[in-house]
This record gives structure tokens, sequence and C-alpha cells, in this order.
């Protein structure tokens, strides 16, 4: 008893030298961790003793360090469990560690009696902030989460010493992951490394809680946002697994692959094959005897036709005086007298104001005439002689007009017909297994189908719609997948995003990601965007910050009518990988039937198959940011346009925000809507009036019109003129009444068959100034009604279409984590009915090669300026490569028996 009081004295006097001493420097501890941390403050005077002893000088008590080298902190670790790191040796040129250093050096080297009456004040500090975690979790959540912890930062070794070396300041058991900050933390007993704090947690991991993140932290789930990990690449490996594939399936789908495209290589042979017999004549010579010289070209160069604009892969003609060059089809074209013109056409809309995109006036019937007397066109004839020899364009479309074109090359000589004998040899191998590919799989379950048309006599109105934890093997799920893909329909995967780590898609994510630990070139450039606005179809500048704000809360005009905003391939898909590489992993690692959609190793993708140092086509991922409401505001809603992609695409929606519109909101739409129908009916009686005069119109009878257009408010409401009222109950109730699906759903999808194309062009031509475009200005020209990407077809539209021609598209909402499948050739749209980010890949299947050369060849025949008239996906040079390198994987694999027998242990897959 005597020496406990002894100890105690003793304690009480080093704690009353230590109060003497806080008059000059105040020392605190950091009780989890048990480090002690030095905070200098400026208290009484020091005498100039106490100056030079503590290494400072200077007068009116500033404190100068006499030495200016820089050096690290050497304070010594301490932990909890009673035991502390060793110290650092202390050298002679190292004056500046404080004499309250070596008073903390005499404490902690006193008997372990008195350590354990400090330790158990650490103790009870401890203990009050642990409080934090416990107002969080539960008790007994909050109790296996500090034993955790102390576990955690408190480890000893064998020899008694702190585990955590002073020097591992990267490491510090205290430090949050995410934020690099001191905080409360929840430690993982996965990996015993990663660390992250409450606040972190609650605003980065919302759907996480603190056990769970206990047991796995983000790290370990692979699904970490902080800034070094949003810019770390190949972080997901466990994703690779899925997609290793036996030797004998990768003998079938090279088999399925080579099976598809030799039909396309041989036509691409029979046209080069035609062509250099044609030079046979010209030059009066044998086919064997011709030898075409090589186009000056480099690997890393794309050439397109001069006329057309189409990739040119191998022969072609070209000027030895202007270096026009020519492709094939345009030379056939000529020969026959069949070359169509490629004549500007300008799409010119006129911006006329604020009122009149909300619906204040109609457009003024001079304007309504102009449209009525353009676009007569005239075509230089192109000439070339009786023997196929071609003469060099005219000089009104680029050329020089005298010399005759001479035939190149770009691969070497008869590589594509050796190719393709040497493919026809492979495929006779499998003549026996030909049958295979047109087998039907078997039927679908009710529960993998999803209704989406109701047409009469029709067995295609219901689309295969599996989810990823469907109990059915991958290879039924593949074989559903191909029946339906080969017919032209869509497929919807559900749950799509579940076979990802989790990556967060928020949009402040995908920001911070952008903005962060990159250079401040491309940091200034994402501070602002160019969003498109949906209402005047026109891009417009806003403060990223802003754009998001928006994303979630809404925007409006000063009118209330909803502003619709998105952005559209943001960041730029060619630098997708480089600036989100996380999140490109992520989406990639999420998408379904990789063997078709896997933009870097997909062995059914005829896009992968471009060899190193050839130009390949940008086919994403992209990403599609936009507004949204769930009620079809028939002017300014946020759609993606009718259009018409060139190759396949799989689009998954990542991430939705419902943005809830008030009362007063929804009755200034519904006033807003009567408004635009009155412009609208005013603008078609008007239009309808000039096409039965248009004879008689004198242009000074225009222009009093106009006047008396403008003038004339009684004939159309607007926010001054003629308010329509709302009937009040019945209306509201109608804008407020949305389903559950709806509510569930983030965009509508409308795909229209291959078939109904023909049907649906007409009914947009008949129905083309009903539409309106940019600046809300009703569009003013048709040149192809899908490929202009003008319209969008409303619900009332769509009826119409049905009523007049039978036609009816695949209808269905997209939820959250669902990928849609698009096979190329369907013309589609989509309107957002939250505000949705989806991403979006491009592939080329076999199935659909066929289609991709339609639209090529229907590209060509556009407009020289018009924005869909580049071939921007070079589909025969990819058809070409594809079957090279399927011939030398085929060839590899059937290389020994035992290879060669694995094939029959998969008899199936091919189908």
């Amino acid at each position: 008893m005597e020496v406990l009081i002894a100890k105690q004295e003793k304690l009480s006097r080093y704690q009353n030298d230590s109060r003497r001493v806080s008059q000059f420097s105040r020392v605190s501890r950091v009780p989890r961790g048990g480090r002690v941390q030095r905070i200098l403050e400026h208290g009484s005077k020091p005498s100039i003793s106490e100056k030079k002893e503590n290494g400072y000088s200077g007068s009116s008590g500033a404190r100068t360090k006499l030495s200016s080298k820089k050096r690290k902190n050497t304070q010594e670790s301490e932990s909890p469990c009673g035991q502390r790191a060793p110290k650092k040796r202390r050298n002679a040129s190292n004056k500046e560690r404080h004499f309250e250093d070596d008073w903390f050096d005499n404490v902690f080297e006193e008997d372990e009696e008195t350590m354990f009456l400090l330790k158990a004040k650490e103790r009870k500090r401890t203990r009050n902030l642990d409080r934090v975690m416990t107002e969080v979790n539960s008790e007994d959540a909050t109790e296996k989460i500090n034993e955790v912890r102390n576990a955690k930062v408190c480890p000893a070794s064998k020899d008694g010493y702190s585990a955590k070396s002073t020097k591992d300041t990267a490491t510090d058991p205290l430090k949050c992951h995410q934020c690099m900050k001191k905080r409360t933390v929840v430690p993982c007993t996965n990996c015993n490394q990663k660390m992250y704090c409450v606040q972190c947690i609650k605003q980065w991991y919302p759907h996480l809680k603190e056990l769970e993140i206990s047991e796995l932290c983000p790290y370990c789930r692979g699904n970490c946002n902080c800034n070094a990990c949003l810019h770390s690449s190949g972080m997901i490996k466990l994703q690779t697994l899925k997609r290793d594939i036996s030797n004998g399936e990768k003998i079938q789908h090279l088999q399925y692959l080579l099976y598809s495209l030799l039909p396309h290589l041989k036509q691409i042979c029979e046209e080069q094959t035609g062509e250099i017999q044609i030079e046979a004549n010209i030059q009066g010579k044998s086919y064997s005897e011709i030898e075409v010289p090589q186009a000056l070209c480099h690997e890393n160069e794309r050439v397109f036709c001069d006329h057309c604009a189409t990739s040119i892969t191998d022969l072609h003609r070209s000027c030895p005086e202007c270096s026009y060059e020519l492709c094939l089809s345009c030379c056939q074209e000529i020969r026959k007298g069949s070359l169509t013109s490629r004549a500007d056409v300008k799409f010119q809309y006129i911006n006329r104001g604020y009122d009149y995109i909300h619906g204040r006036y109609p457009l003024p019937k001079s304007s309504l005439s102009k449209s009525l007397k353009e676009h007569h066109e005239s075509f230089t004839k192109w000439c070339y002689n009786d023997d196929g020899r071609v003469i060099c364009a005219p000089k009104e479309i680029g050329g020089c007009g005298k010399c005759v074109l001479e035939l190149k090359r770009i691969l070497p000589q008869e590589w594509i017909s050796n190719l393709e004998a040497k493919a026809g040899d492979i495929w006779e191998r499998f003549s026996t297994q030909q049958r295979i590919f047109k087998r039907k799989c078997s039927g679908m379950s009710k529960k993998m189908l999803r209704r989406a048309a109701s047409r009469v006599d029709s067995d295609d109105n219901y689309l295969y719609c599996p989810a990823l934890r469907d109990n059915i093997l991958k290879e039924e799920k593949l074989f559903h997948f191909r029946q339906c893909w080969t017919s032209g329909e869509p497929v919807i995967v559900r749950d799509a995003l579940e076979q990802a780590p989790g990556l967060s898609w928020e949009p402040m994510v995908i920001w911070r990601a952008l903005c962060e630990n990159v250079d401040s070139e491309i940091r200034s450039k994402m501070s602002e965007v160019k969003a498109i606005d949906c209402l005047a179809g026109c891009e417009v500048e806003i403060s990223t910050r802003q754009f998001f704000k928006g994303y979630t809360e809404g925007r409006r005009y000063v009118n209330f009518w909803p502003e619709m905003l998105k952005l559209k391939d943001w960041p730029p898909s060619d630098k997708f990988e480089d600036l989100l590489p996380r999140h490109c992993d992520e989406f990639i690692s999420a998408l379904p039937f990789s063997e078709y959609t896997d933009p870097r190793a997909g062995i059914l993708n005829v896009a992968v198959k471009l060899p190193s140092g050839v130009l390949k086509p940008d086919l994403g991922p992209k990403t599609y940011i936009g507004y949204g409401i769930a009620e079809e505001l028939g002017r300014g809603d946020s759609v993606t346009k009718l259009h018409c992609d060139m190759s396949d695409a799989v689009n998954i929606l990542t991430h939705t925000e419902e943005v809830v519109l008030s009362h007063e909101q929804h009755s200034a739409i519904a006033r807003l809507k009567e408004i635009h129908r009155s412009q609208d009916h005013q603008e078609r009686l008007d239009r309808e009036s000039l096409k039965c005069q248009a004879d008689q119109l004198v242009e000074g009878n225009n222009e009093e019109q106009e006047v008396s257009d403008i003038k004339d408010t009684s004939a159309f409401p607007s926010e001054t003129y003629g308010k329509p009222e709302i009937s009040s109950e019945t209306e509201l109730a109608a804008l407020w009444s949305l389903s559950t699906e709806e509510e569930a759903a983030g965009a509508l999808w409308d795909i229209f068959r291959r078939e109904d194309v023909p049907k649906l062009e007409a009914y947009l031509r008949n129905h083309s100034k009903e539409f309106r475009h940019t600046y809300c200005s009703p569009v003013e020209e048709v040149v192809h009604p899908i490929h202009d990407q003008s319209f969008y077809l409303t619900s009332e539209h769509k009826m119409k279409l049905k009523e007049e021609f039978g036609v009816e598209p695949w209808t269905f909402e997209q939820r959250l984590g669902e990928a849609v499948f698009i096979p190329a050739g369907c013309p589609h749209q989509v309107r957002n009915l939250k505000s949705c980010t989806k991403v979006a890949v491009d592939f080329v299947s076999p199935e659909n090669v066929h289609e991709c050369l339609r639209l090529t060849e229907e590209f060509r025949q556009l407009p020289i300026n018009h924005k869909a008239r580049e071939d921007k996906l070079e589909i025969k040079k990819m058809i070409i490569y594809a079957v090279d390198q399927a011939v030398k994987d085929l060839e590899g694999l059937l290389s020994t028996p035992t290879q060669r027998s694995t094939l029959e242990s998969y008899p199936n897959l091919g189908s």
C-alpha cells in the first residue's frame, strides 16, 4: 500500500511539472492510436536561455527555427497495449527537439505501474469517442466494430513492440482510405489494411452499413470510389474468370464465326476479281498477268472514297494527277450510268426567340412558303470509256476531269483471294456439322419474356428478357439470345449490374473522377460542359456543377416549363478508358453475353479482330447523361430522336434520379400544352392554305400577311392573351396518375422492326411538317426520314402510325441495371422518364454483318454534308481481318489430336 501511495505521489509530481511546462507548449495525445502529438502554442514570453535551449531565435516571442533544413517527424509512437516503439537515435545536429520531449521520455521509462495509470486515462478518453459509433449502429454491431478496431489499430508483435512502424505513414491505422484524414474509422477484417471513416461511409457508400464494411470494405468489394482507385485500371480481376472458355468452346465459336463471314468474304473477293478482269481487258492482258501497283498508304491511315466517303479496304482507282480516289462501287455505278449526286443540302433553322419556342406566335406564312420553292439539283456528267476506263471526276466535284484513273491496291496482292481459299479449306473440315447452325433451341419460360407489342397475327410481340440470376445454364441463355438475335429482335437483360463489383455511377462520383488527379488542362475543360437543350435542339454552355445540380433537383424556364438538358458522349468515348478507367472496367464486367459484347476480347465480336497498328473505329463505351420526367411533354422532352445505328449496340441504365414536379409546375405545364397545340393548329391551317393558293400568292401580300400574323394574337392563346383554364381535378388527376411500373422505370424505348422501315419512312415523309426540330421550327426538309435524326414519335404519332400503316414498334421500359440490346438496322428512339445515366457500347455480331453492309451502302447515298454519311465502321475491313484471325486461331487449336478431339465434346455450341 505504501508503495502504491508513493507511485501516486510521483505521478502527481510529474503532472504538476507538466502544467508548468504547458505555459510555453501544450501536449495532446491522439488516444486511439496511442500516438503522442505535440502542438506548439505561443504562451508566455520565453527567456533567452529557454530560446537557446529550444533552438529558436528572434524577438517578440517569434518562433524562427535556427535550422533551415526540413526534417521528418521522428516522434515516438506508443501502443495503447502498454508497449512503445523504439526511439530513433538523435544526432548532435538535431537540436530542434523541445525540452518536453525529454520529460516525456523520462515518464515513459518509469516502472510499469506508472504507465498503467497513464494508460487507464487514455482508455477512458477512447471510450468517450466511441459513443459516435453507438449513435449509428446497434449496440451489438458497435461492440463488434470496436473490438475489430481495437484489435487492428493496436496490433502487438511477438517481441512486445507495435507491429506498425513509425516510418509507415502511408498505412496510418487511423487514416481513412477514402479521404486520407484521421477520423473515427471502421476497419476491414478481410484485408486487415483498409479503413473507412463514418463520414465517408455516409456520403459515398450510403447503401452499405458499417458492420458490412467491417466485414468486407469497399476496396475488397472492388467498388471503392476514392481518388486513387477511380484512376486505377485492371482492378477487376475476378471478372475475367467468367470469360475463360475451353478450347472446345473456342473451336465452336470460331467455326460459327467462319460460317457467318465466309459468304461476305467471297462477295468482296468477287468484286475485286471483277475489277482486275476489267483492268486486264483495258491493258489487253490475261488476268494472271496483271500486277496492281501498291498505293502509298500507312497502316494507321484511313482511305475514303472522295465521292461517297465509303472506306476503301484494298482495291480502288486513283488519279495520277490530282490523287482523287474512287471506290469500286462508284466505278461500277459510273459504268452503269447510275451514279447519283452527292450535292450539299443546307439545313437552316432560324432562331425566332423565346416566345416562339414556347408557343407564343405561329410561324409567319412567308417562312412557310420558302420551303416549297427550293432544292433544284443539277449534276455534272461523269465521263467513262466503253472499255471500262474511268476518267477523273470533273473539277466541279473535286477532280481534274482529264486523267484516267489507275487501279491501286492497299493490301498485298492476291492476299484476300488466298485467304478465301484457306478459309474454304478449313470450313470443309466442318462441312458435316453445318446443319447444327440451323437447329432451334428449346422453348423459353414465360418469366423470361416481356410483352412489348400487341400486333395482330404476329409471334414476335414478346421479347427475350432473361435475368442473370435465372437458374439456367449459360450455354442455354446464349442459345436463346442467338435465336432472337438472328431474327432481328431486341433483347433485354435484367439485373446486368449485379455481376459487376458495384462501383457508384453517381454523377458526382464521375465528375470527381474526371476533375481530380488529372492535369490542369483537362480539369479546366471539365469545369464546363456543352449540353443539348432538348427544347431548342441546340448546344448551351453550362457549368458542370450546375448541370449535375439540375440532374438531381431539376431545372425550369421562367414560365415553369421543365428545362431538359442532356450530355451525349461525355466524356468523349475515345478518352473514356483513359479518364474513367475504373468505370470502364466496371461497365465491361457488367456486359451480358460477353462473347458478343466485350470490346476488348469478345470471341464473336467482329469489331475486335482488327490487328494492332490498324486504326480501329470508335465503338465506345459512351456515356449519355440526361434529365427526364415521367410525363410526356410533347415538346422539349428529354429524348434521343429516331435513328438507326450502323452496328449492334448494348445500352445499360446505370443510374437514375427522380425529379418531383410541384403542383404549380404541373398546372403550368398543362396550360402551356394548350398554347403549343394552338400554335401547331394555326401553322397547320396556314400551311394548307398556302398549298392550295401557291400560284396566286404575291410577294407583297406575303409581307403584309407576315405583319398581320404577328399582331393578331386572338387566334392563339399565350401567357398574356386568352389563358386556357384547367378542368380542375380531372385533368390534374390525369397528370399525376402514374403506374407503379412507370415510376420504377428510367427510360422508355421504341424499337421498330426492320421489315417495317419502308412504311415508317413513308409515314414520316407524309407528316414531316407536324414535327419540330431545331429552335422548335417545323421540319423544313427530309433527306432521309431516319438518318436525319429529326423526328421523335410521341404517343399520338405512334397511334396514327398504327392506324394508317399498321406499324407498331416494340415499346418497353428500361429499369435500373437493365441492358438493352439493339440489333443493327432497327430504328429506335428513347425518352427519359427520370434523370438517367446510360452507358452504351457498339459491337458487330456475325448474325448482323449483312445489315451493316446494307446500311453502309445506304449511308453512302446521303449528301456530302450529311452527319451520318461517313463510313466510320469500315465493315469490309472488319470482315477480312476477322476471317484471317479465325483461320489462324483454328489452325492453332486444331494442330494436335488432343485439341481436335475437344470438338466432339461440344456438338451443340455452334447452334
